[in-house]
C-alpha cells in the first residue's frame, strides 16, 4: 500500500504540475482509501503535504520578484489563527463529517478547475489596505483550511486581488505564502492538543496509527513524491493542452467528491428514503436540485472578473516576472 501510495503521490505530484492547481486536494482521500489513514490522521498528513509543496513553489517566486511579504505576512497570520483554531476543532470532530465537508470542498474546487478562469483585467490603483477585511477573510480562510486539511488557495488569490488590489500574479505568488504559513498552522493545529497531564503535548488520535506507528514514514513519502511529481509535471507541461487536461481533471475530482460523500452520508440517505414513498422522493429530489445547482455553476459563462476563483498556481522553476501567471512554459504546479 505505501508503494501504491507513492506511485499516486507521484501521479498527483505531476497532474499538479500540468494543471497549475487542485490535484494535491487528493492528497487526503489518497491517504484515507489507499494507506488505510482515518480522516483526521489523512487530514494531518494532508495540511504537511501542502505546507511542504507551497514553500517549494513560494521559491521561485520570490526569486522573480512576484511575492507581496507585506500583504501575505498580513493575510497569513490571520490565516495561522483560523488554521489553528479549525485545527483544534476539527480534532475533536467526528471523521465522517470531516470528511464530508472535506468532499464539499473537493466539489467547490472542481468546478473551479471545470470553468477555469479568464485573464482578469489591470486593477489600477490602490488606496491603501483595508487590514479589518484582510485580517477577518484571513481568519475565515484559514479557518476552513484547518478544519478540512485544503489548503483553500482559490479562496486566498481573489481575496488578495480583491482586497489588496494586487494584480493576479503576484496575488498567485502572495497565495502560495498564505498556503504554506496556514497549513503549517492547521497541521500543528491537528498534531498538538492543550491540557492533561501537560500543557500542551502531542495528539497521538492525529499522529499515531492504531496499531502504534506513526503517520510520519508514509506523509514524508507521499510529500517527496509529489514534488518530484510536479517538477516532472511543469517540465511537460506544455507538450499538453492545459484547458483539456484541467477540465478532465476537475471532473475526476467531482466524481470523487460525490464518491467520499456518499461514503460518509449515502447509508443515512437510503435508510431515510426506506421509510416512505414522500422520504424517497425528498431524496431523489434533493439529488436533483444539487446536481442541476452544479450543472448550472459549471455551465454559466464566465465573467471577466476575479469572482471565478481557480487555483493558484506554483512554480517550481525560476522565470521571468513577465510571463503571465508566473508559470514555466504556459503552467506550474501548486498545493491544493
Amino acid at each position: 500500500m505505501v508503494i501504491l501510495a507513492a506511485a499516486l503521490a507521484l501521479f498527483i505530484g505531476a497532474a499538479v504540475g500540468l494543471l497549475g492547481g487542485g490535484g494535491s486536494i487528493l492528497t487526503t482521500p489518497l491517504l484515507v482509501y489507499v494507506v488505510g489513514f482515518d480522516a483526521k490522521q489523512a487530514i494531518t498528513a494532508s495540511l504537511f503535504v501542502v505546507a511542504v509543496t507551497s514553500v517549494f513553489g513560494l521559491i521561485a517566486h520570490a526569486r522573480a520578484g512576484r511575492v507581496r511579504w507585506r500583504m501575505g505576512l498580513i493575510f497569513g497570520s490571520a490565516g495561522m489563527v483560523g488554521a489553528f483554531i479549525g485545527g483544534q476543532i476539527g480534532a475533536l470532530l467526528p471523521g465522517a463529517l470531516l470528511l464530508a465537508a472535506f468532499s464539499v470542498m473537493m466539489g467547490v474546487t472542481a468546478v473551479a478547475m471545470i470553468r477555469g478562469r479568464k485573464q482578469v483585467k489591470g486593477h489600477g490603483p490602490h488606496k491603501g489596505l483595508p487590514l479589518f477585511r484582510i485580517i477577518l477573510d484571513g481568519l475565515i480562510v484559514g479557518l476552513v483550511t484547518g478544519l478540512v486539511g485544503a489548503g483553500g488557495g482559490f479562496l486566498v488569490v481573489p481575496a488578495l486581488a480583491l482586497l489588496g488590489g494586487l494584480p493576479m500574479p503576484n496575488a498567485v505568488a502572495t497565495s502560495l505564502l498564505v498556503v504554506a504559513m496556514k497549513s503549517f498552522a492547521g497541521f500543528f493545529g491537528y498534531a498538538l492538543k492543550f491540557g492533561g497531564d501537560s500543557f500542551v503535548s502531542i495528539n497521538t488520535a492525529t499522529v499515531t496509527l492504531t496499531d502504534g506507528g506513526s503517520i510520519w514514514p508514509v506523509t514524508l513519502i507521499v510529500t517527496g513524491m509529489a514534488v518530484i511529481g510536479a517538477i516532472i509535471g511543469s517540465r511537460i507541461v506544455g507538450k499538453i493542452h492545459p484547458d483539456l487536461l484541467r477540465k478532465v481533471f476537475g471532473w475526476f475530482v467531482l466524481v470523487m467528491a460525490v464518491f467520499i460523500l456518499s461514503q460518509q452520508i449515502g447509508g443515512s440517505l437510503y435508510d431515510f428514503a426506506s421509510q416512505g414513498t414522500l422520504q424517497a422522493i425528498e431524496v431523489i429530489g434533493g439529488i436533483i436540485a444539487v446536481v442541476a445547482f452544479f450543472t448550472w455553476i459549471i455551465r454559466r459563462p464566465i465573467k471577466e472578473s476575479i469572482a471565478d476563483f481557480d487555483e493558484p498556481e506554483i512554480a517550481l522553476e525560476s522565470d521571468d516576472p513577465s510571463s503571465g501567471e508566473g508559470s514555466t512554459s504556459g503552467g506550474s504546479p501548486s498545493r491544493d
